[in-house]
């Protein structure tokens, strides 16, 4: 097994301009991404936080998801008035989700390590399991890789539309029936049954798709200590609920600041993946079940688009005093409330999240905060023997095919194999014909322009028919060579799916099936370096 650092193409801009600590992205941060650890520790202890009571819900929900003895013992660390935690999140995914939840989770919990040895105190790994989240199509399904070919396995359960995950209760029939399935696609090693029983043992113990994304997750980590937190759970809500009124009574301001910043990252060329306006409310109301997007009326109260509702604005501080489990953050409440819990030395983002939070510096500051260190998480494509074989024989570097993928690399070789090639000829007669009925164009066109048209038409037929025959050799081509072209096919389906990253299209299943549960394991040997963009791990 081996690690190799290599450099991604397909950045934004302004992640390239981020990585590279240019001063036209970075004046939109408090702190750099790297480097700043003492200064940002020094701040946090200026900071009061409700360490006791945040503890206490942490040991509650985590005793629930059976977390294993580090994770308790972090949660009693947490206590400690010098402790400090690094925080990253993602939705509750089925089976953890795709790959990317494991590097993220891998982030935080190097980066924990680095910064405990660094300052002396304790840096906790805090994982942010976003289960306020009601997009359950977002979440539903697993993609595996089928005859080289990408395939989609959606979980068929009907669920209401705007029920959050924290509250969607399982089907447990139809997800056993769902991952039976699955594991029928997976070959038989060593550890398939036990990965199977160890996974339905979670189902089994689980009312929620958080409750399993929860347990998974702890089965997969069991002594690295992560604190896992569920944002839609009740009792932190109740934690919320001074933090929900400070973000009601500060609106107008989050709302400009983030506005204002949007506009101005644009002015410099940088598309974020944002759309806001000053009269987002960045905050969600339940009711009957359902969860509505809040914005500010023209009477300066709380309404929706519908205006089906209406707050004024000491009617809403008032719920969330009284019941703050009715609210709910957005994307851009999330960070701040984040912030608010926990004394985070480091956050750890995707690109996509790296976008957004560029537009809340000056939101943080409303609430007398400094956003903290951002910090990217790390990209990691997985290369097995198999792969690393196939990328062998056909004489392919990981960082070509994950960069640019192989379909111009397939046709080109599919090319070589007919002498001479067929694109060649096909050219060439197409000339030809060209020139040949030349004659016969000027002539119709001479006699009457409609016939001059007439003959054009003829030979863009006559060329179709060409084009059709091309066609038919390079099928018959492939069929010849059609377990070559398979190993490109396999290659472009693993490291370069959907021409994007291997980490956002597969879920990390068929190699816990080929690994077993310590594929994680493996993963955390390494010491990684946030400041590359991209590694290769060869198993």
């Amino acid at each position: 097994m081996r690690i190799e650092p290599i450099n991604l193409k397909q950045q934004s801009n302004l992640m390239k301009d981020y990585r590279n600590n240019e001063a036209s992205i970075h004046s939109f941060f408090d702190y750099a991404a790297f480097g700043e650890w003492k200064h940002r520790y020094h701040d946090l202890q200026k900071n009061v936080y409700k360490r006791q009571e945040l503890c206490d819900v942490l040991q509650s929900i985590n005793k629930q998801w059976q977390a294993p003895e580090s994770t308790q013992k972090n949660i009693q660390r947490l206590r400690q008035s010098q402790a400090v935690t690094v925080i990253g999140g993602q939705q509750a995914g089925l089976l953890t989700g795709p790959l990317y939840t494991i590097n993220k989770l891998i982030s935080i919990i190097q980066l924990a390590r680095e910064q405990e040895a660094e300052l002396g105190v304790p840096v906790i790994p805090v994982f942010w399991i976003a289960g306020e989240d009601h997009d359950f199509a977002e979440v539903n399904h697993v993609y595996m890789c089928k005859e080289h070919q990408i395939q989609k396995n959606i979980l068929k359960q009907h669920v209401q539309t705007k029920t959050s995950l924290t509250d969607m209760e399982m089907d447990h029939a139809k997800l056993k029936q769902w991952l039976d399935k699955l594991f029928e696609q997976l070959s038989e090693t060593n550890h398939t049954k036990t990965l199977y029983h160890e996974i339905i043992s979670c189902l089994s113990s689980s009312h929620t798709f958080v409750d399993f994304f929860a347990k998974l997750i702890f089965c997969l980590f069991p002594k690295e200590g992560v604190v896992l937190i569920d944002s839609g759970n009740k009792s932190v809500r109740q934690l919320e609920s001074d933090y929900f009124v400070e973000m009601v009574e500060s609106q107008p301001e989050i709302s400009k600041a983030v506005c204002d910043s949007l506009d101005q990252l644009q002015s410099l060329g940088y598309t974020v993946g944002l759309s806001a306006t000053p009269v987002d409310g960045h905050l969600f109301y339940y009711e009957n079940g359902e969860r509505i997007l809040l914005q500010r009326s023209k009477e300066k109260g709380w309404t929706n688009k519908q205006n089906s509702i209406y707050f004024t604005t000491e009617q809403l501080k008032q719920i969330a005093k009284d019941t703050p489990e009715k609210l709910n953050n957005n994307v851009v409440t999330r960070p701040l409330m984040q912030e608010k819990l926990f004394p985070n030395l480091a956050f750890i983002a995707g690109p996509g999240e790296i976008s957004y939070w560029s537009t809340l510096k000056t939101a943080f500051h409303h609430l007398q905060m400094k956003m903290p260190p951002v910090v990217p998480r790390l990209s990691l494509s997985i290369i097995d023997r198999t792969t690393d074989k196939l990328l062998s024989h056909c004489q392919l570097s990981a960082e070509q095919v994950i960069n640019e993928g192989v379909r111009e690399v397939k046709e080109k070789w599919l090319a070589t194999t007919s002498y001479p090639s067929i694109k060649t000829i096909t050219q060439e007669v197409q000339e030809q014909i060209t020139k040949v009925h030349a004659p016969m164009r000027h002539l119709a066109a001479s006699m009457r322009s409609d016939l001059g048209a007439l003959a054009n038409k003829n030979l863009d037929y006559i060329q179709n028919h060409i084009q059709y025959l091309e066609n038919r050799l390079i099928k018959e081509l492939q069929l010849q060579y059609q377990n070559d072209l398979a190993t490109f096919d396999l290659l472009e389906c693993t490291l370069h799916p959907e021409n994007g990253l291997q980490e956002r299209i597969w879920n990390p299943l068929p190699w816990l099936n080929m690994y077993g549960m310590s594929f994680t394991n493996r993963l955390l040997q390494y010491t990684y370096s946030f400041n590359n963009s991209h590694y290769l791990v060869y198993l």
